[in-house]
């Protein structure tokens, strides 16, 4: 039906009632009298009908979907007749000096009764052409009675083509126990998941609780997969507000869920300050960490972006695809280059000049740069001094080095390269005007060096999934968490501080395995786990500062200052040269010794033997 039919057909349809309506009250108070012999009343119908058609148009009583209302809308036609009903009273007392009250009041109740009828038959028909359909639904359990919980199962059962069928809600809160939301009964809590799966035959459970906290999400998971039946959560409300999703395109529940923390809240002011009509150089742009930075940097309109990389495929892909985004007048310019390679650095950063750069490009596989230690200390070592270096000679405002938790009494190369890095961006910010500043991660769920691909793969191929120790343990966090640190870290930076994230308690790799496992829809008994030993380089416990690192108090929610040591500028720059010359055995030795803060043995002579 389109406007004009429908608006015509309201209209007609609402003419009929609102005369039907004030005769009909003026005959049940006055059964003896002929309706149409009071001139008053007569007067009281016309004025009905045309406030009506007035106060229907203010508020859209002829243009809603009615086959989807809810309360406010009836609550709107309560405001729409209730108005119209005053006007004739009004209108009464000016003609007559006096007010038939009695029956004003049956004609507001007779007004409301079949104005909203009619309005809501069509909710009712609605509803009941989706009830019929639902033998064929996938029969789903909604775990939360909330806003989200009511929005879903108002959202699943007024679905045109329908997917689920809700059949009932759990909820921790005892106060809803036994409640009815749309036809669909609150039938217990979180811990009677099995049993109420079983009793109703649960095809699916849905998860609808956006405000829980991770820590709560991992509990009611876990309760719900004793189940054995697939685990979907909702979209967040905040989507679905912005049209970006249905509420009806629920999606698998992803480790990043269960593993994730509670997002840090950025201080958008001061990252625009520092971004925005910026320019802004991202090394290792096309990697896992830098490409969300790039993302993360992009919404906040820099006049330049610079996706700095040595490899060419990465870097076409992020280009493009942050060319195909269409929403953003930034420049974005692909740059294939080496950080090893100091020349070109140097040309890059005096060509563009820009005001902030995030130093995301390095090596970060643990057991393969114990093998080759020596491209570690080029990448890692050397690769950071020439764009530092360039950064405070060309006068950047801000420098952020993206580091790690291996970077804390590293056993490996990795570690030792990594906070040797920390070292040079420290050293220059005692006399550079540049702000630098490094930030502390600890593993990043989704990166290509994460187990999670390796283990999702292993999963695919039906096992084994392979774990190095039963107590290895992790901190871990999502890309775009460790890329909005980076941001703010970069706001923060008054010269020289290593931030570090307060990361909560660390994970065991082996649950990390089980969860995705059961996130997969297997068994433990069908998909075995194995143990295969420390790998070269690898520490059992990572940790976030060392005992000297003495940690200061937050600096913003959720990020600390560690107050990390560093060699003095000399001792630095003789341990840089010598590296330059000595063995790979030794330097493998040296790294590790100096990143652990054995000075007072080193030197030069003693590195080149």
């Amino acid at each position: 039906m389109d406007y004009k039919t429908r608006f015509t057909a309201f209209s007609i349809l609402d003419s009929v009632i609102v005369l039907t309506a004030i005769y009909m009250s003026y005959w049940l108070l006055h059964p003896n009298n002929l309706i149409f012999s009071n001139i008053l009343i007569s007067i009281s119908a016309i004025t009905l009908l045309v406030s009506h058609h007035i106060t229907a148009y203010i508020f859209h009583l002829y243009d809603r979907v009615w086959s989807v209302a809810s309360v406010r809308e009836l609550l709107t036609i309560a405001y729409a007749v209730t108005i119209t009903v005053a006007i004739a009273g009004i209108v009464q007392f000016i003609i007559n000096d006096d007010v038939y009250y009695r029956v004003l009041a049956i004609t507001w109740m007779l007004h409301i009764l079949m104005i909203g009828g009619s309005r809501f038959l069509l909710r009712i028909l609605n509803d009941r052409t989706i009830v019929k359909k639902s033998g064929d639904l996938k029969r789903v359990l909604i775990v939360g009675a909330g806003q989200a919980g009511t929005m879903l199962a108002r959202s699943l059962r007024q679905n045109p083509s329908p997917e689920y069928y809700p059949v009932a809600f759990v909820d921790d809160d005892m106060t809803k126990q036994n409640l009815t939301l749309f036809n669909t009964r609150v039938s217990g809590t979180t811990k009677d998941v099995a049993k109420i799966v079983e009793h109703m035959n649960i095809a699916e459970i849905i998860l609808a609780m956006p405000s829980l906290s991770k820590e709560g999400i991992r509990e009611v998971y876990n309760r719900c997969t004793v189940a054995k039946i697939p685990v979907k959560v909702m979209p967040r409300i905040e989507d679905v507000m912005t049209g970006n999703v249905s509420v009806n395109d629920m999606r698998q529940v992803k480790i990043e869920d269960l593993l994730g923390r509670d997002e840090v809240k950025l201080d958008m002011v001061a990252i625009s300050e520092k971004l925005t009509n910026k320019t802004i150089l991202v090394t290792g742009a096309g990697g896992s960490i830098g490409s969300e930075i790039c993302r993360q940097v992009l919404k906040f309109n820099p006049s330049k972006l610079i996706l700095l990389g040595h490899g060419e495929n990465s870097i076409y892909t992020i280009h493009m695809e942050l060319n195909e985004g269409g929403k953003s007048d930034t420049e974005l310019v692909p740059i294939i280059a080496d950080v090893q390679d100091r020349e070109r650095i140097f040309e890059i950063v005096e060509m563009y000049k820009p005001d902030v750069i995030y130093h995301a490009a390095a090596h970060k596989h643990v057991p393969l740069m114990e093998y080759n230690p020596r491209e570690a200390v080029k990448n890692n070592v050397f690769g950071t001094k020439n764009i530092a270096d360039a950064a405070h000679i060309v006068g950047v405002s801000n420098f952020v080095l993206i580091s790690t938790d291996k970077a804390v009494n590293p056993p490996n190369v990795m570690g030792a390269t990594k906070r040797i890095a920390e070292m040079i961006i420290q050293n220059i910010a005692t006399y550079s005007n540049t702000k630098f500043a490094a930030v502390r991660f600890g593993n990043v769920l989704g990166s290509r060096g994460s187990v999670v691909p390796r283990f999702t793969a292993q999963i695919a191929a039906g096992g084994p999934v392979t774990v190095t120790h039963p107590d290895m343990t992790r901190y871990f966090m999502t890309i775009p968490e460790a890329s909005r640190l980076v941001l703010q870290a970069g706001t923060l930076a008054k010269g020289g501080e290593v931030f570090v994230l307060d990361m909560g308690e660390p994970v065991k790799i082996v649950d990390l395995a089980k969860n995705l496992i059961r996130l997969s829809g297997f068994s433990e008994d069908e998909i075995k786990i194995e143990f295969t030993g420390i790998r070269p380089g690898e520490k059992m416990y990572e940790e976030l500062l060392n005992s000297e690192e003495i940690q200061e108090e937050h600096v913003y929610p959720k990020i600390h200052v560690g107050k990390a040591n560093c060699m003095d500028s000399l001792q630095l720059l003789e341990f840089l040269s010598a590296l330059e010359t000595i063995d790979i055995e030794m330097t493998k030795k040296q790294v590790i010794e100096v990143a652990n803060g054995n000075w007072d043995t080193y030197s030069p002579l003693s590195i080149g033997m």
